[in-house]
């Protein structure tokens, strides 16, 4: 797979489907979540219906350039957000992560994209959106929110499957991976599939030292919601009815505050995008995406 070298010194790791001659659809993936968090299926799909699709590892994650050594006190940046008091300096931000996609988007020669974003991803997404509009064609944010500390609240139990840390072991990772079924999908919900992913993903790149700085980076974001209101993109908001580690009030919120967005409320839907769904989850993007 091609990395891509950005006048910032950051390198990422990316590739693509379909043909440079359409319209360019640019993944951003969410929280530790490596590039391949967008299924193969899921990538092909959309290309085969005529969309140049860009998938790529977000810093400090997959094969892209990583922060050894930068550390983070995440708790500290957490009781800052909370309290309204001073953030500590956090190693880089939403924006820095928005500016590495949009310098993705020069290196491939790419004036302006359709950007989809997941969760973390989504975030990204709308902070493309915000800081580079002409960047961008349209925007999709998926099981996303707006930073705002009301909405988009996880359940006890599925923050606490997202913040333990990981086993070190790739044994003992792979068996531990059906704690993130919590938020997934209920009617779609596979152990062994889980096990499979994670396998998957160890082999490719194991690096939990990044979580700690991408946590970070959500959290010192603080709320979207005065300039997702200025936000000129057409947008599309897709969120599953049965996320339980974003709340549909996050998806619900950013609909609308972003000016004449679309929401899409996908039923049996979780924090994940399950292969039973992808008809109506691609649909959307699809129609949404088509040549204006």
């Amino acid at each position: 797979m091609p990395r891509a070298p950005l006048q910032s010194g950051i390198e990422l790791e990316y590739d693509t489907f379909g043909s440079p001659d359409d319209e360019a659809v640019l993944l951003v993936m969410g929280y530790t979540a490596q590039m391949t968090a967008w299924p193969d299926e899921f990538c092909k799909a959309i290309a085969d219906a005529g969309r140049f699709v860009i998938r790529f590892d977000n810093r400090d994650c997959g094969l892209s350039s990583k922060f050894d050594g930068q550390l983070v006190d995440v708790m500290a940046v957490m009781t800052a957000a909370a309290t309204g008091g001073e953030l500590p300096s956090v190693p880089y931000s939403l924006s820095d992560m928005a500016a590495d996609a949009v310098g993705l988007l020069d290196t491939l020669g790419i004036d302006r994209a359709h950007i989809v974003g997941a969760s973390m991803g989504g975030m990204i997404a709308q902070t493309i959106a915000i800081e580079h509009p002409d960047r961008v064609r349209t925007l999709t944010s998926i099981m996303s929110t707006t930073g705002e500390p009301t909405v988009g609240q996880a359940l006890p139990e599925a923050m606490a499957a997202l913040m333990t840390a990981p086993p070190t072991d790739r044994e003992s990772y792979i068996e531990a991976a059906p704690r993130f079924l919590v938020f997934q999908s209920k009617k779609y919900r596979d152990a062994e599939r889980s096990k499979q992913l994670a396998a998957a993903a160890f082999d490719r790149s194991f690096y939990p030292e990044g979580a700690t700085r991408q946590l970070a980076a959500i959290v010192s974001n603080g709320s979207r919601a005065e300039r997702l209101q200025g936000i000129t993109a057409p947008t599309l908001v897709i969120h599953g009815r049965d996320d339980t580690l974003i709340a549909p009030s996050g998806g619900e919120r950013t609909a609308e505050l972003i000016p004449g967005a679309h929401l899409l409320m996908v039923g049996d839907m979780g924090h994940d995008l399950p292969e039973p769904l992808y008809p109506e989850i691609i649909g959307a993007i699809l129609t949404h995406t088509r040549p204006r």
